[in-house]
């Protein structure tokens, strides 16, 4: 072999090398940083971040090994249109699976969903905010106590009304959050908006019963007062409309409702949390429908936020000469029409071991 030879093999094999280098470095340059790290992180591409930006941000944030063996990927590939937007990626996806995710527009949701259950009242509804999202429970009390903030809400809804503002109801909103599964931005979501959703959906409800509401000879207040109440006690239509008729039917007669969930609310204990006391059963409070002069009344407000059926069978009670209730510990509704009928169903109950028991 002549040096001119030599030469020339040499330069060959130099580009060989060279060739080989270059593919090592691209096929290692467009893997994934770490294929054992699925830990994610919120990236974000603002509009009209040019590729080279893009390619800087991803390289910044260690989720790709090189920047330019991915522009080259991307060359090779006819890949264009990256997309602006939030994207969840992690150090385990390769370039391919990253570039396609931001050229499909396969952006970030951080949108929450958060459930508001029928029958749970104001104090649950402030814990799930501040658990779902970035508020805190003070801060959810501080705009129900905000006279101006409720102020503005009755004036924007017509099914809210003076009545809420009574000194001596706990929560104002009490009982027109209407439930339902809710939809918000993100946890970023203000407390204002979050009601104001609601209660738009709360507006959809009692549209549909308004002119019955306005003949009724009731208030909205009490309407949906009743409903808390019907909600709570029932657990299924045939039991809350028959329920109602014995509201109606007591108020009509001056009697006391001698409702336990009212009670309850009264004292602001959950139901299932303990038993009541007997002391607490007689306390005076405008809640407590088992107290002291409530005969003929309804507790001050809603003692929770109810069910459209239970918002309808407060408004169509069933007919009927009821006067009694009782559920016993399975939550099956007994009802009667006398005092001494009413005692034979509690003490039947007793003797199965089905009947609630009160603390000294």
């Amino acid at each position: 072999m002549n040096k001119k030879t030599g030469i020339i093999l040499g330069i060959i094999g130099a580009v060989i090398l060279l060739f080989i280098a270059g593919i090592i470095w691209y096929s290692t340059g467009i893997q994934a940083v770490k294929k054992d790290n699925f830990e994610t992180k919120i990236i974000e591409i603002e509009e009209k971040t040019r590729t080279e930006g893009i390619l800087d941000i991803l390289k910044k944030e260690s989720l790709i090994k090189s920047k330019y063996a991915v522009a080259l990927y991307m060359k090779l590939n006819g890949i264009k249109g990256l997309q602006a937007g939030k994207y969840e990626i992690s150090q385990n996806m390769s370039a391919k699976d990253i570039l396609n995710k931001i050229s499909s527009g396969d952006v970030f949701d951080e949108s929450i969903k958060i459930t508001f259950n029928e029958g749970k009242n104001m104090r649950w509804i402030v814990e799930t905010i501040a658990e779902k999202t970035n508020n805190t429970e003070d801060d959810v009390y501080a705009l129900l106590k905000d006279e101006e903030y409720i102020d503005s809400l009755i004036e924007k809804y017509w099914f809210l009304t003076d009545d809420i503002k009574n000194e001596n109801i706990y929560y104002p909103l009490e009982g027109y959050l209407y439930p339902d599964t809710y939809i918000f931005e993100n946890k970023d979501v203000s407390v204002k908006t979050i009601f104001n959703i609601i209660l738009n959906n709360t507006d959809k409800v009692l549209q549909k019963y308004k002119n019955q509401i306005e003949q009724s000879g009731k208030s909205i207040h009490e309407i949906l007062t009743m409903a808390s109440i019907i909600e709570l006690e029932g657990n299924d239509k045939d039991a809350r409309l028959g329920i109602s008729s014995v509201i109606y039917n007591r108020l009509k007669l001056n009697m006391s409702l001698g409702s336990d969930v009212t009670t309850y609310y009264a004292m602001q204990v959950d139901m299932g949390e303990r038993n009541l006391y007997s002391s607490e059963i007689k306390t005076e409070n405008p809640y407590n429908t088992r107290g002291p002069n409530m005969s003929g009344k309804l507790p001050i407000g809603p003692i929770g936020n109810p069910s459209e059926e239970s918002i309808n069978a407060a408004i169509n009670p069933t007919e009927s000469n009821y006067l009694y209730f009782v559920a016993d510990l399975n939550g099956k509704i007994y009802f009667s029409t006398s005092y001494v009928e009413h005692q034979k169903i509690i003490k039947d109950l007793q003797k199965q071991g089905l009947w609630y028991e009160y603390s000294e």
